[in-house]
């Protein structure tokens, strides 16, 4: 036999075989895409209220696929609506960060970062002086905004001291409150400026104790953290003064810093900082200060 003549024999008899089954009126689908330009006429009539001729075992695939199709929206935008987002660690309010196993108040990224410093950093000179590979810096930042709830210090990125320092700093820069507070800044630059060395330390001490909770936790702690380079300076080359001249306008500034009060007030943001890390015994101090006599910050 012919095979071509054959082959068109069967197409014949394919197409005579579909008109018997087709709905009266209807024309065989020429589209060279059959199959999915039936899935859109199908899903037009389904729109539509109309409905077209099934087969039983076509029958039970629809009614499987309709039914699941109309349970599992409804699943998942339930487990949407219940789960909370992770916690970020730059760019949000200190009370909204992940907080440290330790104390609540405290940032979990600020733990991290004092805790590798004091580890290997406080014999290296220049600690937090020499800036950190901006690429690491921001592929930490990254992976830490997803919602880490734990830092694995193990990570070759947490190995280079001056990432990690940098990366403190920019928690720092970020912070959308800054950590003196808005309301409190003029407070604190006015304080600093006091003439009488004991008034201005009694009331730099008031200013910081009516901060609230998380930023004077989170400053307490960071200061402390200073101090503790500072008091190794002999060998890293940071005294209060070195380590102020970094921290003073990430710590004191406003939310939205002017170039005005930037040049300023520059050293007075520089003179604040320097102030607490020479004294921050005596500011963090439960203790009250009662007849307590305290040494002036010395002159710059």
């Amino acid at each position: 036999q012919d095979p071509g003549f054959a082959s068109q024999a069967l197409i014949s008899k394919k197409l005579n075989d579909y008109r018997k089954v087709s709905p009266a009126g209807a024309k065989p689908d020429s589209s060279p895409k059959g199959p999915r330009g039936l899935g859109i006429r199908a899903e037009f009539l389904k729109q539509t209220g109309t409905s077209a001729p099934r087969s039983p075992r076509q029958e039970v695939a629809v009614t499987k696929d309709e039914s699941s199709s109309q349970k599992a929206p409804w699943g998942i935008n339930i487990m949407k609506k219940n789960k909370k987002p992770a916690p970020r660690a730059f760019g949000v309010r200190l009370e909204d960060c992940q907080p440290a196993p330790d104390n609540k108040n405290v940032p979990l990224i600020v733990e991290a970062c004092c805790k590798v410093v004091e580890d290997r950093g406080l014999e290296y000179m220049g600690i937090y002086r020499v800036p950190g590979n901006n690429a690491v810096v921001s592929s930490l930042q990254e992976q830490l905004n997803k919602g880490a709830t734990e830092i694995n210090l193990q990570d070759e990125r947490w190995q280079d001291l001056n990432v990690i320092s940098s990366l403190l700093k920019s928690f720092f820069r970020k912070l959308p409150e800054p950590l003196f507070t808005d309301d409190k800044y003029n407070d604190f630059i006015e304080a600093n400026r006091i003439e009488d060395a004991s008034e201005r330390m009694r009331t730099l001490r008031k200013l910081i104790r009516d901060l609230p909770g998380h930023y004077y936790e989170t400053l307490k702690f960071l200061v402390g953290h200073l101090k503790t380079i500072a008091d190794h300076s002999e060998k890293n080359k940071m005294e209060p003064r070195n380590l102020a001249l970094v921290f003073g306008p990430t710590l004191v500034r406003t939310s939205e810093d002017n170039m005005t009060d930037m040049v300023t007030h520059m050293p007075d943001r520089y003179k604040i900082v320097e102030t607490l890390i020479q004294h921050s015994d005596w500011f963090f101090s439960d203790k009250e200060d009662k007849g307590e006599k305290v040494s002036p910050a010395p002159p710059p």
